[in-house]
């Protein structure tokens, strides 16, 4: 098989994992290297539809030696198989940087024969990268579970991001549909990576040139669908890992149905991407809005409702705090309110100070007044001619398509596609050819 019929495969097989992540440090490349990350995010060029195309998202092997029941690689499906060399990967990737097609590398892998083995061939193509070809920009590894603590150390010093994929919300899914991992080979080393990540502040701060482990922290992804775990579940183990692991990001995936299984839901079981979004959303509450996740959900209440956001839903939940009169609130509360993000919060804190707040300079500090409105006040006064219902609060929560859908089934939606080399959009729009890749291989740049 030619490294072509590979990088079809690998990258096809890769799309599973979510990459969707902003490099998260400052580096750039020394005298006689190439390449360069920046915090603010390495993500430039986007196809027609929208989706990020700046990482060589692939796998090393899509070969693996596990059976988990949800995944497309897995040991028994009937599926054609790759793995790269590690010295093809490297230079797959250079001469796609060079080219200027990509701005790093997202690299993840099956388990080829064990955890070490694979985690071994992941290091070697980092080395080539970065000690033989002097690449600086950005790399996205994920860990193998399971794989000795001192080859993931040596693997967070090759990468700028590390990732350990939590994959199941709870240990009895974790049993049922992926039996050859457990609770413990995942979170063992996603503490070990906290830890080494940790010394970047402290036993290493005197030393600003010792080279740092993962410098753009770790993140773990979840498959939401796949198992009967409910979002308060899915929300308060997102929580506590944002707390014990000082993760960067946890990521939502919506899960596709890939395999007949009894277990999983149905092949024509649609993606659940409105539940996925539901859950982004409310990451972001944890993360900037001071909100914890038994707030937003209990157990009386399990799920988010798929037609209001998490933040208006919290709202019409808790009326006795509203409404709030914004010349008074504290800030962590200007957060809760429908319609006021952290950059309105921020606004309204400082102009305050000087004069009284009223609705249209709310307006001028970006405040969303179609949904603040129902929860706020301005000196004690209501905005003119509010009539408050539940009906007109409900609706100004909504989008119209959602509320025109309230009470309703959803549509069938269209199984969503993500990115590839040789389909249209691509990271070259007319395509990336098999004698595009071995003049990349070539270095016939």
């Amino acid at each position: 098989m030619d490294v072509f019929d590979k990088l079809k495969i690998l990258t096809d097989a890769a799309k599973y994992d979510v990459a969707c992540t902003s490099s998260g440090v400052d580096k750039k490349a020394s005298a006689g290297g190439i390449g360069s990350a920046s915090a603010c995010g390495i993500c430039h060029s986007f196809a027609a539809d929208g989706r990020c195309i700046s990482l060589l998202k692939v796998l090393m092997t899509n070969a693996c030696a596990y059976d988990c029941k949800y995944c497309v690689n897995r040991r028994s499906n009937d599926t054609p198989r790759a793995s790269f060399t590690p010295r093809e990967l490297a230079e797959l990737t250079i001469n796609f940087y060079r080219r200027n097609y990509i701005e790093g590398l997202f690299l993840s892998s099956g388990v080829l024969k064990n955890p070490d083995y694979t985690c071994e061939q992941m290091i070697e193509a980092l080395r080539i990268l970065r000690e033989e070809y002097r690449f600086s920009g950005y790399i996205h590894a994920k860990a193998i579970p399971g794989a000795d603590s001192a080859l993931i150390a040596r693997l967070g010093m090759l990468a700028d991001r590390m990732s350990v994929n939590i994959e199941l919300p709870s240990q009895s899914s974790l049993q049922l549909l992926a039996p050859d991992k457990s609770k413990h080979s995942i979170l063992a080393p996603m503490g070990y990576i906290q830890n080494r990540i940790q010394e970047n502040s402290t036993d290493l701060v005197k030393y600003h040139h010792a080279p740092k482990f993962a410098p753009a922290g770790q993140s773990t992804q979840m498959i939401v669908g796949a198992t009967p775990d409910t979002d308060f579940q899915i929300l308060n183990l997102t929580e506590g890992l944002y707390k014990k692991y000082k993760l960067k990001r946890v990521f939502f995936s919506a899960y596709m149905p890939v395999a007949e299984n009894a277990l999983l839901p149905a092949m024509d079981t649609k993606p659940p991407l409105l539940r996925e979004h539901r859950l982004y959303q409310a990451d972001w509450l944890l993360r900037f809005y001071g909100f914890t996740a038994g707030e937003l959900l209990d157990g009386n209440h399990q799920s988010f409702n798929p037609y209001v956001d998490p933040k208006c839903n919290w709202a019409l939940n808790h009326m006795e705090y509203f409404p709030m009169d914004v010349n008074r609130a504290p800030y962590n509360d200007l957060l809760r309110i429908p319609g006021i993000g952290v950059t309105s919060a921020k606004r309204i804190a400082i102009a305050r100070r000087t004069s009284a707040l009223n609705f249209t300079g709310l307006k001028k500090l970006g405040v969303v007044l179609k949904r603040a409105q129902y929860f706020i006040t301005c000196g004690g006064k209501v905005a003119d001619g509010l009539k408050i219902t539940q009906d007109a609060v409900l609706r100004s929560l909504m989008s119209e398509t959602a509320f025109g859908l309230y009470g309703q089934n959803l549509p069938e939606q269209s199984v969503p596609e993500q990115l590839s080399l040789f389909e249209q959009p691509s990271l070259i729009q007319s395509g990336i050819s098999r004698e595009e890749v071995q003049r990349c291989l070539t270095g016939q740049i």
